[in-house]
């Protein structure tokens, strides 16, 4: 183990010193079980943080236009040359 020091506001040392009485168990156990429970949920979304992505999903699928794949090649080749003759000589759609 090594040993660290950390300045905490009052607020956050009452439900420390609540939580290891609570738990009957060191300080430093629940400060270690905590930051083990914050990493692990780290980079996973919350369910409110979920629901939302997926709402914002739903609204813009729709959006999407439905065109064949010929027709989307056809554009993109005809942007990458425009980009090499050095722009569009007319507006794009």
């Amino acid at each position: 183990m090594v040993k660290v020091t950390f300045t905490l506001d009052e607020t956050t040392v009452t439900r420390l010193k609540r939580s290891a009485a609570r738990l009957a168990r060191p300080q430093s156990y629940v400060v270690r079980e905590a930051i083990r429970d914050y990493a692990d949920r780290l980079g996973r979304l919350s369910e409110e943080e979920r629901l939302r992505m997926l709402a914002a999903f739903d609204r813009v699928m729709p959006r999407v236009p439905q065109r064949p794949l010929a027709e989307v090649e056809a554009e993109l080749t005809a942007i990458r040359a425009a980009r090499r003759r050095g722009g569009r000589r007319h507006p794009s759609r």
